[in-house]
């Protein structure tokens, strides 16, 4: 089992931008001293919920500041960027950094930000299979060319080609937020594993992984590797002696934080959208994830592998929003809870 954090860059009120950044890099760092396996990095543009706009440039600087752990990006937002610009970023770190890095994508949603960067609705709701195969294409072959519908171009070497970078590690892992059966399907047919939001319980999640199965099968993947493709779970994650005070700093803190996030997006085409109450989220992230306790908190996520066979965790430990608390959570997650799941699978 592979347990990593999951780092927004979250501004809670009365937050500045520059406060919500250094709690993010200071204790994406502390996350190497502490043992975990990864840091995940989120990506948002023009909003509160999360103030890292490139997770890909966060990624670089603290590739360049630790040794050991996995860095990726969870996600960055494919419709909002050329598929080639962002291979060649993803293929530059996979090598400079020893193959640490792996490249979380998905495709955000219909923000206004696909009207600021000039991609469009189309790019978000019809052009993604196309980013993906063009993305995939240019961390896998020496040279490439594109004649499909959005992107045109003659063909041109890959350089740096990161194939050519380690024999035991081909390219920088690509992984695929899926919210979707679509989306699941996507991923399946291109044997890429899954990220899987904090918003849905083991039970879903475990439905995605045995459809993702099942698609895979379908177009041939060979059965190998429809069962070592290593998912992801997001979840959040706070450790306190008892669970009536875990789950009180995070309700202390994290309804203003969605509330002022999430209602801050704008759509770009005006349609109307519904947020979530942040009170009954935040009540129903405390049930559906390790909060409280750390033997509690390791017996939920061996549960969580167990029910869903996903054993790779990104898990958001920054929602009490105070830098402090935000040290000693991932601290304790490294010494207190990373020790009980030692030989779990």
């Amino acid at each position: 089992m592979r347990v990593g954090s999951f780092m927004l860059g979250a501004q809670f009120p009365g937050q500045g931008e520059g406060e919500a950044l250094h709690r993010a890099v200071r204790c994406a760092e502390l996350a190497e001293e502490a043992g975990l396996d990864a840091v995940w990095l989120g990506e948002h543009h023009f909003v509160p919920y999360g103030t890292c706009p490139s997770a890909i440039t966060l990624a670089a600087l603290l590739l360049g500041r630790t040794r050991r752990i996995r860095v990726g990006t969870a996600v960055s937002v494919l419709p909002t960027v050329h598929p080639v610009a962002l291979g060649e970023q993803a293929a530059l770190l996979h090598v400079t950094s020893g193959g640490r890095f792996s490249l979380g994508v998905g495709r955000g949603g219909p923000w206004v930000d696909l009207e600021v960067f000039g991609a469009g609705l189309k790019a978000y709701e019809q052009d993604f299979p196309e980013s993906l195969d063009l993305l995939l294409r240019w961390l896998r072959e020496p040279s490439v060319a594109a004649d499909g519908e959005r992107y045109r171009f003659r063909e041109v070497p890959v350089v740096p080609r990161p194939s050519e970078a380690f024999t035991e590690v081909p390219g920088p892992e690509v992984v695929v937020a899926c919210t979707s059966p679509a989306s699941v399907r996507l991923a399946a047919e291109r044997g890429l594993p899954m990220l899987l939001g904090m918003h849905v319980g083991d039970e879903e999640k475990a439905e995605m992984v045995a459809l993702w199965r099942r698609h895979a099968r379908a177009c041939g993947r060979p059965a190998p590797e429809t069962h070592r493709a290593s998912h992801v779970s997001a979840g959040v994650c706070q450790i306190a002696d008892r669970r009536t005070d875990a789950a009180e700093a995070l309700l202390k803190a994290m309804p203003g934080w969605l509330r002022q996030g999430l209602g801050a997006h704008v759509t770009v085409d005006g349609r109307e959208r519904r947020m979530r109450d942040p009170l009954a989220y935040t009540e129903l992230l405390c049930g559906l994830h390790p909060v409280g306790p750390p033997q509690l908190c390791a017996d939920r996520l061996a549960a969580t592998s167990e029910r869903t066979g996903i054993s790779r965790f990104a898990l958001f430990v920054e929602g009490s929003g105070d830098l402090a608390a935000t040290e000693e959570n991932v601290r304790r997650l490294g010494s207190e809870v990373l020790p009980r799941l030692a030989g779990r699978s």
